[in-house]
């Protein structure tokens, strides 16, 4: 076995040079100063101390980077995970304690571990089929959810955590006689600050500039004099190596809670690692990128971190600086670490309806308004999705959400699979030449004898009583059609249940006094029509390539007397049948 295969940071090893040192160096510095305020306040949307936050960004980020496959995306800490992480956790302890910690660092190896589990079972291709609905419904609810929970700070209220979004309102609506009027000024001009310096450009790292602008503001307002709560001193710049507390108990009590985070990070980490990749025309491997993001979440639990995952926001900055290699998200990682052990005393004096202010902008920014009315303009049933999704996330819990709009968009997917077009094809005249197409659609006249059927979707177990119906009704409106001729064009693959319709279809055309052909190109669909006696009990002769050998076939066999008083004519062969001059005097052929 090659040893890139375990060390598959050996691929783009020799790709670094004094130019892309370079160039990932400042990739990185810039993705710390970034870093540094999303990691506290992500830490704080899962109900930890700050530091965790900034924890996560630094040993996670360095192994995801080593052993994962995309070029310049950057795990660590996300405001997705951070929120069902709390979701999960806040009803068995009390967010900031060390029980809740300890509880936090379990649950990332957990997810680790269901994370390689993932990509052993080679599980990379089958995580792109959870529906994009499931995500943006939960992506606006966990919003919603950030949001409400940071009112309280943001007020400077002292309110009980945990609940759904109603819960959560009420204990701030009851609590609100209590406002802390310096509270509301920072909050609100640290988030001023975040919105105008987005506006004035994307690559500032606005978060840190914001938030030091609200410290200051603090400071020179005396915010803490006027009982404004402030984040307090942390135990220590950089983390160290501790092993969690394991117990059957916890592990059972965590279970539910891991599989959510490993899904929604997993989903994560796939999509921006293949979004950049081929934006920037790169080999991409799912399952290599989820070994990477499983071995980063449990070894980075042994150095303080919390669940973790790929961040499409830091990705596109680190993108955008002129990464080149993971080496930047490496030098992030360091970077970061230098720069705590110089603030640390500063962090202290951060105030926390700042953090709330800047929390409130992440929550804003998280729900994609325009493709939600993208999809309800589009979609009916995707738009139930979304709202199913977003509903459970409020009123329910956020964890379960996720399995709602899976289940729910999974659903939706089988009704579609199950109910494959089945069309009455004609010949059309488009551009100057013939087409065939729906002839119902475009009310064309079909011919007395011969019906051509088109299948487009998926015939099998779960498609067979809709295509039989269909068949049937069609059958129904033209009785005196025995001929039929069906196109399997859309058709890739057929199971057994298909296969004993088909047969089925052959026998009843026949007893009819009519016959069947079918036309069908994919090999191995072919070779599985033989394998499953279709073509045996159809006859080879009546198995063709191409609708004008089948057409051909089926006007030889039409009855002549019918034809000769037919002014039809739909078929080219049409015109080697009895009736026929009459027919071109007539129709002016």
């Amino acid at each position: 076995m090659k040893l890139t295969a375990f060390f598959p940071f050996l691929r783009w090893l020799p790709l670094v040079n004094r130019e892309t040192l370079r160039a990932d160096a400042y990739a990185g510095l810039t993705g710390a100063a970034i870093v540094l305020p999303q990691g506290v306040a992500f830490a704080t949307i899962a109900g930890l101390p700050p530091q965790y936050g900034i924890f996560t960004a630094m040993v996670p980020v360095i192994i995801a980077a080593l052993w994962g496959s995309s070029m310049v995306m950057m795990a660590g800490p996300t405001t997705a995970l951070s929120v069902v992480v709390y979701a999960t956790l806040s009803p068995l302890a009390l967010p900031d304690t060390q029980v809740y910690v300890e509880l936090a660092l379990l649950l990332s190896i957990m997810v680790g571990v269901l994370k390689l589990m993932a990509a052993v079972a080679r599980l990379g291709a089958v995580v792109a089929f959870v529906s994009h609905s499931v995500m943006t419904g939960f992506t606006a609810a966990a919003a919603l959810l950030i949001a409400v929970s940071q009112v309280g700070d943001a007020l400077g209220l002292t309110v009980e955590a945990g609940g759904t979004v109603p819960d959560r309102l009420a204990r701030v609506v009851a609590a609100s006689t209590e406002t802390n009027a310096l509270s509301v000024i920072l909050a609100l001009a640290t988030l001023a600050a975040v919105v105008g310096l987005q506006r004035v450009s994307r690559r500032l790292p606005t978060f840190l500039i914001a938030l030091v602008f609200g410290s200051l503001l603090g400071w020179v307002l005396g915010a803490e004099a006027w009982g404004v709560h402030m984040v307090g001193a942390l135990p220590a710049a950089l983390p160290s190596f501790d092993v969690p507390s394991i117990s059957f108990q916890r592990l059972s009590y965590l279970t539910e809670g891991a599989f959510a985070i490993a899904l929604i990070g997993l989903l994560e980490a796939v999509s921006i690692g293949r979004s950049f990749a081929v934006r920037r025309r790169e080999r991409f491997n799912a399952n290599q990128e989820i070994v990477g993001q499983g071995l980063s979440n449990v070894v980075g639990a042994f150095f303080g971190g919390y669940p973790s995952s790929g961040s499409f926001t830091r990705s596109g900055v680190n993108a955008e600086m002129g990464a080149r290699t993971p080496l930047a998200a490496v030098f992030s990682a360091v970077f970061l670490a230098a720069i705590m052990v110089m603030v640390l005393p500063l962090i202290t004096h951060i105030p926390v309806p700042a953090m709330a202010g800047l929390i409130l902008y992440v929550a804003y920014r998280l729900i994609d308004v325009k493709e939600i009315r993208h999809v309800a303009r589009s979609s009916r049933s995707e738009t139930g999705v979304i709202a199913l999704t977003f509903l459970a996330g409020l009123f329910v819990a956020l964890d379960f959400a996720i399995y709602i709009g899976v289940i729910a968009s999974l659903i939706l997917f089988l009704h579609k699979s199950s109910q494959p077009a089945v069309t009455i094809s004609a010949p059309k005249l488009v551009n100057g030449s013939r087409k065939f197409v729906d002839a119902r659609d475009n009310n064309l006249a079909e011919c007395p004898q011969i019906t051509i059927i088109r299948l487009d979707g998926t015939l099998y177990f779960g498609s067979v009583e809709h295509v039989e119906r269909q068949l049937r009704r069609i059958e129904r409106d033209k009785p005196q059609q025995r001929l039929k001729v069906l196109i399997l064009k859309g058709v890739g693959d057929i199971d057994l249940a298909g296969s004993d319709l088909l047969i089925d279809e052959v026998r009843h055309a026949r007893d009819r006094g009519g016959d069947f052909h079918m036309v069908a190109q994919f090999p191995p669909l072919v070779q599985r029509l033989r394998r499953l006696q279709v073509i045996e009990e159809l006859g080879e002769n009546r198995l063709h390539t191409n609708k004008g050998d089948a057409i051909d076939a089926v006007v030889k066999a039409a009855d002549n007397e019918i034809c000769r008083g037919c002014r039809v004519r739909l078929f080219h062969d049409c015109a080697r049948k009895p009736g026929a001059r009459a027919a071109v005097r007539e129709l002016g052929y």
